[in-house]
């Protein structure tokens, strides 16, 4: 009695799966696992971009912070001024730089300082921080208008 009631409940001619039923389910799930691993490699690509552009405008913003709250008669506010490592000409600042501003890193921080048309008593301060990143140059600039005194 029990045998016949095993028997009636599994349909007669479906034993399992086909070889090629198994082989279609692997290649579809395969091709979904490739697609996910693709995306982590892109974010984490990304996320390490992005967190390197964030240190470098936070470089930036502090030298900035930094010229914009000398006095306007302060040497380095002098209009001219021009800090770039490339010329021997000029002062060099602490270059190459790491992420809290100390010697020995990536990136090169460099700044200009201009005079303003028709304003006598201001500069324009532009703050440049670049760093090499998969074989190119890339950077920040930030530009700002001062009379010193962190105005």
């Amino acid at each position: 009695m029990k045998l016949d009631m095993i028997k009636s409940i599994q349909p007669e001619g479906n034993k399992g799966f086909t070889l090629i039923e198994i082989l279609v389910t692997i290649a579809i799930f395969a091709i979904g696992v490739l697609a996910v691993a693709s995306m982590q490699y892109w974010s984490v690509r990304n996320t390490a971009s992005g967190n390197t552009m964030t240190i470098a405008a936070n470089l930036a913003r502090a030298q900035m912070e930094t010229l914009k709250n000398l006095p306007l008669s302060h040497a380095d506010l002098a209009v001219g001024t021009h800090l770039d490592p490339n010329d021997p000409k000029t002062w060099n600042p602490i270059n190459p730089i790491d992420a809290e501003g100390k010697a020995g890193g990536v990136f090169t921080r460099t700044w200009v300082i201009s005079a303003v048309p028709g304003l006598t008593l201001s500069r324009q301060i532009e703050v440049t921080v670049k760093w090499p990143r998969l074989g190119q140059i890339r950077s920040v600039v930030l530009t700002s208008i001062s009379r010193g005194n962190g105005t």
